[in-house]
């Protein structure tokens, strides 16, 4: 059965359609007006986590990016959540350590049915261009809450903004590759002894 899904939010500040294939190779389509720097981030989760991710989006990013980015962490976390099913078979739980260059990331994944972000990350620069670096935090406090993950973040040292911004959406990806990935050896089985996640 396709892991795959389509969701679609609409208000009054944005528009969004997200489209997820949690068994692809990695493919993105990112169509949004403006934040360039997002589109970059979104490209870079989806080609690590190998999750096929297509978004549409345009926002009041005349007032600035953060409905944008709030509203596509929300459809993104929507779709992932949907195309999950009932979550038999996967691995649920993953952590991925990402270096990039001088920096160093760290994150950490349960698919639990429970959303819950634990954030601890400081920037060194308030913006990545006209990006402003408190909208990361924005973008995966949506995508956890909607997806119905815990997501824990740690930025482990780092100088450079842009590094470790991108090295958090990569570490991320790499989790989320691993969680979601299907465990041939439990197919057809729930990950806990609840009964239901």
């Amino acid at each position: 059965m396709p892991r795959t899904a389509t969701l679609e939010r609409t208000t009054n500040e944005t528009s969004v359609k997200a489209t997820v294939n949690l068994d692809g190779t990695g493919a993105s389509q990112i169509t949004l007006n403006g934040a360039g720097f997002f589109t970059h981030m979104l490209d870079q989760l989806a080609k690590h986590s190998l999750i096929d991710i297509t978004v549409e989006a345009t926002g009041d990013i005349h007032i600035d990016d953060h409905h944008l980015v709030e509203d596509v962490g929300i459809t993104l976390g929507q779709a992932l959540n949907d195309a999950l099913g009932d979550k038999r078979g996967i691995r649920r739980y993953a952590s991925a350590d990402l270096p990039m260059d001088e920096t160093l990331s760290r994150a950490a994944i349960d698919v639990s049915g429970r959303p819950f972000l634990v954030w601890r990350v400081e920037f060194t620069a308030e913006k990545i261009g006209t990006f402003d670096t408190e909208l990361v935090r924005e973008f995966f406090q949506a995508f956890a809450m909607n997806a119905g993950i815990t997501l824990h973040v740690e930025s482990v040292y780092g100088a450079n903004s842009h590094h470790i911004a991108e090295s958090i959406f990569k570490a991320v990806a790499r989790a989320l590759r691993d969680a979601l990935a299907v465990d041939p050896r439990v197919a057809g089985d729930l990950p806990t002894t609840k009964g239901a996640l």
